[in-house]
């Protein structure tokens, strides 16, 4: 079933000497090529991995997994893979469900699988309550902000096919779990989320990513409201606008109906200066807005270029010729 589709799987790793070992040694055979990211190790992770035939990507500073996984999707597509999977080093996914996420991809059916801890909430993995309300509320967020109902959009476990990585365009070096989602679904590529019981806690040490959860929950909002302010400005200005000009308007109001019933503005004048304050400045937020709609539109174009262009290197590599209409001279 997977001999005509090239499996790749991309690991980040930093600092996972006691663990990456077993990951790899449980790879499924079908994996034609496994790369891990090493994103600035100091322990012997790069050489364990080299070890065991893996491809390794080094960052020579410690980047962020937004950052590893951006080196691991540029490499899997100069490999041409046809699916690219991504796993954790520290042991928390089974390498033996692999298959579980790429099927619905080979069998066409969608072009983003993602591991789901809390869609069957009998496979709910053991966690701190506050990890759990934490991953719980961020996939609300991510429902709200994208249209679309999503049950776990934090887990690392996934799988994109070939069209997804040409389509996939982040910026976040953090992490990009939850840009990913975003990117996608605003791009309306198919996603479809597969139950799997998963680890909820590291065998060894603390998490690399959330071992702090508050430095965790402000970097990963940061991400997030950028993505959804690249992706609908009119509604991310629209909405701050709208907040401060009904601010603005009851503040006038008050003052109106002060005046109304005393004849006179004092001694809350001050609503009025305040009001007309806010009411310019929500002015100003919402021209913003439809400069920044402007702008998106010229991003939409730039992102279906890059497309075209990843998507001519990609046939070139398979050998197909891509014909190229010239402009008749004149």
């Amino acid at each position: 079933m997977y001999r005509d589709h090239r499996i790749c799987v991309v690991m980040p790793a930093y600092n996972e000497e006691k663990l990456i070992g077993g990951v790899l040694d449980r790879m499924p055979d079908y994996v034609d090529t496994i790369v891990v990211v090493d994103d600035g190790s100091r322990d012997e992770t790069p050489n364990i991995a080299r070890a065991r035939d893996a491809l390794v990507v080094t960052h020579n500073m410690n980047r962020g997994v937004g950052a590893a996984f951006h080196s691991g999707a540029d490499k899997a597509l100069e490999l041409d893979s046809d699916v690219m999977v991504t796993i954790d080093a520290d042991g928390q996914f089974d390498p033996k469900d692999i298959y579980k996420l790429i099927d619905p991809i080979i069998d066409g059916k969608v072009d983003f699988v993602t591991a789901s801890r809390f869609k069957d909430k009998r496979l709910a993995p053991t966690m701190s309550r506050i990890k759990y309300w934490g991953n719980i509320g961020m996939s609300k967020l991510i429902s709200f902000l994208t249209g679309q109902k999503f049950y776990d959009v934090s887990c690392g476990f996934r799988a994109y096919s070939h069209e997804a990585l040409l389509r996939l365009n982040l910026f976040g070096e953090f992490t990009y779990t939850q840009e990913s989602f975003m990117d996608l679904a605003f791009k309306n590529i198919s996603i479809q989320e597969v139950p799997l019981s998963i680890r909820g806690e590291r065998e060894h040490g603390p998490s690399k990513v959330a071992s702090n959860l508050f430095r965790y929950a402000y970097r990963t909002s940061k991400i997030i409201l950028r993505a959804f302010r690249d992706y609908k400005p009119l509604k991310f200005f629209g909405s701050i606008a709208g907040f401060i000009v009904v601010i603005g308007m009851l503040l006038e109001t008050l003052l109106l109906w002060h005046y109304l019933k005393t004849g006179s503005f004092s001694p809350y004048k001050v609503l009025g200066f305040t009001g007309g304050f806010l009411l310019a400045i929500g002015l100003l937020i919402f021209v913003t807005g439809l400069l920044a709609d402007m702008f998106y539109r010229i991003r939409i174009n730039q992102e279906e270029i890059l497309y075209h262009k990843k998507k001519e290197i990609s046939l070139y590599k398979k050998g197909v010729t891509v014909k190229v209409k010239k402009t008749a001279e004149r």
